[in-house]
């Protein structure tokens, strides 16, 4: 079963480093350049769903702010299924766009 859209942006975002819950959100969106706002009510159970499939690990540990948090990161598993999935979705995203555009 492929990954919906929400669970794709958030491996990305984990790719690039691991985050706490909130920073997840703010990359997402700075990636998107504020396109794409995430509710913390839909991220976090993207993110215990992607932790019980074994594709983020979570720890607990002190951010930015000296408080404590739980900081998911990427596993092996988790970079395999991101490179899958992103390229069914830009083959996706193509085929849409191919539809979108026709004349």
């Amino acid at each position: 079963m492929a990954l919906d859209k929400l669970d794709l942006l958030i491996l990305k975002a984990l790719s690039l480093a691991p985050l706490h819950g909130y920073g997840i959100g703010q990359r997402i969106e700075q990636l998107s350049d504020g396109a794409m706002r995430i509710t913390l009510g839909a991220l976090y159970p993207a993110l215990q769903r992607l932790e019980r499939l074994g594709l983020v690990s979570a720890a607990w540990s002190v951010s930015e702010n000296n408080r404590r948090a739980r900081y998911y990161s990427l596993t092996a598993t988790g970079r395999r299924r991101l490179a899958t999935d992103a390229r069914r979705w830009a083959q996706s995203v193509a085929a849409v766009l191919r539809v979108l555009q026709a004349e």
